[in-house]
């Protein structure tokens, strides 16, 4: 697709966005790619416990950035970093400051089992494709980046690099083979929802800056939305702290 229909497209986008109608019970939540899974369970958990409905919107968090700033009706953003929140609320788009609510953990992910993976396997001759997030646009692609920067591993793999827009496509490309290794968020492989066998290891965490996601209350000209402020808190709570941990954060209190 060339610029010229991009632009278009994504135009498109936001203007669907700014017509649309807002529901004042439902909560639209605009998250990072790597939340996808554990957000399902945790709205799930949500609407069970207060019949508030959400409404969930997944992409990256440079993407979403930029659809809030030109007005996209949001309620509550969850970013895979705090420098998008940050800029945010600086801008006065959001109701307090950022808050972290949890850190994420990047993991190396095979599409097929390797019982010997390591951070070696990138170099193997047979390895021609590794995915990782785009760092201009994803917090998850600058910690990739910081792990083979410490490995002193970017000039031998550099042009084996496939770069997704976010987690999501960085997923897409390994469970469709398009890569053979890629380097992803924990919380997909606990998710374990994608139908491919594969192998996966934990990177060491003192080899990337830590990722520590932030969530904004996004500003309404209405007033508080309290139902988005229920969910803010809930995210908070011990119980949804903890299904964080299952899919493989660290939590507020680590």
């Amino acid at each position: 697709m060339n610029f010229r229909f991009s632009k278009y497209f994504y135009l498109l986008g936001l203007a669907f966005f700014a017509c649309a109608t807002p529901s004042s019970n439902v909560v639209r939540i605009a998250a990072a790619s790597n939340m996808q899974f554990a957000l399902q369970k945790l709205t799930k958990i949500f609407e069970a416990k207060t019949s508030i409905k959400t409404q969930l919107i997944i992409a990256s968090s440079g993407k979403h950035t930029a659809q809030i700033m030109e007005g996209a009706p949001f309620d509550v953003f969850l970013s895979a970093d705090m420098a998008y929140p940050e800029s945010i609320y600086k801008k006065g788009l959001s109701s307090s400051a950022p808050k972290v609510y949890a850190q994420g953990q990047l993991v190396l992910w095979a599409g097929k089992k390797n019982d010997e993976l390591s951070l070696n396997t990138l170099l193997d001759t047979d390895i021609n494709h590794i995915a990782i997030a785009n760092p201009k646009t994803a917090p998850y692609g600058i910690a990739a980046s910081q792990i083979l920067d410490s490995y002193d591993l970017i000039s031998s793999v550099k042009n084996k690099l496939v770069f997704g827009e976010s987690i999501s496509q960085v997923n897409q490309f390994i469970s469709t083979g398009a890569v053979q290794l890629g380097f992803t968020v924990k919380s997909v492989v606990m998710a374990n929802k994608l139908n491919f066998e594969g192998s996966w290891i934990d990177l060491p965490k003192e080899t990337y800056e830590p990722v520590n996601q932030g969530i904004v209350l996004l500003d309404k000209k209405n007033g508080k939305n309290q139902n988005a402020l229920e969910f803010y808190n809930f995210l908070f709570s011990n119980e949804a702290q903890q299904v964080l941990k299952d899919f493989g954060y660290l939590g507020i209190d680590n």
